[in-house]
């Protein structure tokens, strides 16, 4: 039997009103990405790609269509579902990292399953091997505010990898770091993603970190206007 889309979108309008002038930030939008794979978003400030993470992720709800994650559409859940949803198969990385300054690297890493109650030496355990995993395991008592930007977005990357998502969702995750950390970065979202099994999804300005992709989708004035194969990215480990 086949897998249902690991994202869907069936003709998803998303309007926001300012005053009496009416912004159409997503229109008609339809869209299926398959499991596994490494998908970037790309478009100018405006172009509705933000918009679009913001619903995958289930942190918004459209105006029409039908947003669907494994198989199971946004609309039918109810707000415990979706919390359920988001903190067991959704995990997302942002661009400015939001880990919290009190906890050091492991607890933030650790965070997502201690919010879902799980055992905590458990949870420490898991995030010590996705530390080590992304390259930060002597860093991991250490506080956020002594990491270096690529340090930070490392160990976001790992904290949305701790519960195994089958979605992972990066929101401009490059956009503080300088050329060689944003590699670094982009590698680990493409190569983890692989070995963890996850569903990558990446919304970027930048045409380096696009060129990872297996596919890149173009968005314009809230529509997807392009979607082609990236012959010419390396395959996912």
């Amino acid at each position: 039997m086949n897998r249902p889309a690991a994202l869907e979108f069936d003709r998803v309008g998303k309007r926001f009103a300012f005053g009496e002038t009416d912004v159409r930030a997503l229109d008609d939008v339809s869209l299926a990405i398959a499991p596994g794979e490494f998908t970037a978003i790309v478009g100018r400030s405006g172009s509705g790609k933000s918009t679009l993470l913001n619903l995958a992720a289930g942190i918004d709800t459209p105006t029409s269509g039908e947003v669907r994650v494994d198989g199971r559409a946004l609309s039918s859940l109810d707000d415990d579902a979706l919390t359920t949803l988001r903190r067991d198969r959704v995990g997302v990385v942002y661009q400015f990292f939001h880990l919290l300054p009190g906890l050091d690297v492991r607890e933030n890493v650790a965070l997502p399953l201690l919010l879902g109650r799980a055992r905590r030496a458990d949870a420490l355990a898991r995030a010590d091997a996705l530390l080590a995993e992304v390259g930060l395991g002597p860093r991991a008592r250490a506080l956020p505010h002594t990491l270096s930007g690529g340090e930070m977005q490392r160990a976001a990357v790992a904290r949305a990898l701790v519960h195994e998502p089958a979605l992972l969702l990066a929101d401009e995750p490059t956009g503080n770091l300088d050329t060689r950390a944003a590699a670094q970065v982009i590698e680990l979202l493409r190569d983890l993603g692989s070995r963890h099994g996850a569903t990558v999804v990446m919304v970027t300005h930048s045409l380096e970190a696009a060129g990872a992709a297996a596919r890149v989708m173009e968005m314009r004035d809230g529509r997807v206007v392009s979607d082609r194969a990236n012959a010419g990215a390396r395959p996912r480990a």
